[in-house]
């Protein structure tokens, strides 16, 4: 038999079979560059032993500032008395490897967006018929901050709603790259993470957040709620019932009572502690006294990263005062250090992760770029939202508003108040949390079939 190709024509039926493996081999091929297969396992690194040997010297040989001779508590910032413990804790406790065991129960991915690689935890529920839910955390949190519900999510526990469960790093944080070019804002980073889910496979899905993730997650639901068809978050930023014609016509007594809360106060309009704001400024250290750090990372991100990036004492100091005020205390909080809902080893998770991965520094950025490079960033927070909505106030949260100020400006569907918990809801109230996403979860269900 003379080969084709060498003298004799090809029959029909070895044309087809030539023209199949031709559309096959093209097939296979644009298969393997698809953005599917552009998702790769991601293994959590080791932390060498040089690696421990360069961080052990830093800590033994701290250079600690001037104090007062008399105690001034948390007033100044992180005091030397609740430093040192935790330094300690560092230096002669805290194992990696454990924290890195703990991590390693989850599937984790990276895919590049944009020119970034973004780490992602992504875990299917057994149950074919559990919703998609993207969680993002803040700052200074990492994924890992989700650590206590990924599973009791995905598994649906006391018989609860189950969820897909996607946990990304935001870009610049833990294991994602930092943006590669300025700009990356929440409005960037909503639509990489939409472009994520999207490529996972979850066309319709539901955002959580917090700190960050909060903002970005509103951003989701205004600009890509062809995707994004529900969302959840902790911290209570929005725009006040405000006297405008279609508020004035579609909520009367809203705006009544917003307006007698500006004579009389809003502790007696709509009871103590209801509204807690963050001030008349992104960084107004006039009313917030914490604000301090949104006026230096919002402004000169680089300069501070100097001292945060080269020095773990500073790193754990600047960090440690936010896990300190940040969070709820039952007893004398000037006194303490951590609350006691929040373990020593799983903060020092937290730290080791920006440490190992040197991402204090792009982690930051995220304040510059809210502030300088999104000039549409405050049109987007005050958008109405039509998704529907569900909010849950922690006691000690940041920033909180009244139902009535949610009522007014999205579909809400689901108000959560509890007298317990702060700014890291998920680290010190894993059950709340889980308990308000399950019930959530049944009431937008159909949203996203």
């Amino acid at each position: 038999m003379v080969p084709v190709g060498m003298g004799q024509v090809p029959s029909t039926k070895e044309k087809f079979t030539a023209q199949f493996v031709g559309a096959f081999l093209i097939f296979f091929c644009l298969y393997l560059v698809s953005p599917a297969m552009s998702v790769q396992p991601f293994e959590i690194p080791s932390f060498s032993s040089g690696q421990r040997a360069k961080l052990q010297e830093k800590l033994k040989s701290p250079v600690f500032p001037h104090e007062f001779e008399q105690n001034v508590g948390w007033t100044y910032g992180t005091p030397r008395w609740a430093l040192e413990p935790m330094l300690q804790k560092w230096r002669e406790e805290f194992d990696w490897e454990t924290s890195k065991a703990e991590m390693d129960r989850w599937n984790h991915f990276k895919t590049e967006i944009d020119g970034a690689n973004i780490h992602f935890v992504h875990e299917r529920s057994k149950n074919p018929n559990a919703i998609p839910l993207v969680l993002l955390h803040g700052w200074p949190s990492t994924f890992y901050e989700f650590h206590k519900v990924i599973e009791p999510l995905r598994d649906g526990v006391d018989n609860g709603q189950t969820f897909h469960i996607i946990v990304p790093s935001l870009p610049g944080y833990g294991f994602s790259d930092p943006p590669p070019v300025p700009g990356w804002g929440t409005k960037k980073i909503a639509a990489v993470l939409n472009t994520l889910m999207v490529r996972l496979g979850y066309t319709k899905y539901v955002a959580h957040g917090v700190d960050w993730g909060s903002m970005i997650v509103k951003v989701m639901a205004v600009l890509h709620n062809d995707n994004c068809k529900a969302i959840y978050t902790t911290l209570g930023i929005c725009l006040p019932p405000l006297p405008t014609p279609s508020v004035l016509w579609s909520a009367p007594i809203k705006v009544a009572k917003f307006m007698a809360s500006l004579a009389l106060g809003s502790d007696r309009v709509y009871g103590q502690g209801k509204l807690r704001i963050l001030g008349r400024s992104f960084a107004d250290v006039e009313r917030d006294r914490d604000a301090g750090y949104r006026a230096i990372q919002g402004t000169r991100p680089f300069t501070l990263s100097y001292g945060l990036s080269d020095s773990p004492v500073g790193l754990l100091a600047w960090i440690l005062e936010k896990y300190h005020g940040w969070t709820h205390h039952e007893g004398d909080k000037e006194s303490a250090i951590l609350p006691p809902t929040i373990d020593v080893n799983e903060f020092l998770t937290q730290v080791h992760i920006y440490w190992m991965t040197n991402t204090i520094s792009s982690s930051l950025r995220l304040y510059y770029e809210r502030i300088n490079n999104e000039p549409d960033a405050n049109d987007l927070m005050w958008k109405a939202i039509t998704v529907p909505c569900g909010s849950g106030i922690f006691e000690s949260e940041l920033a909180k508003v009244p139902r009535d100020w949610l009522e007014t400006w999205t579909n809400l569907v689901q108000f959560d108040e509890h007298p317990t918990g702060g700014h890291f809801s998920a680290l010190e109230e894993p059950k709340l949390t889980v308990n308000d996403l399950q019930r959530f979860g049944k009431k937008i269900k159909k949203e996203v079939e």
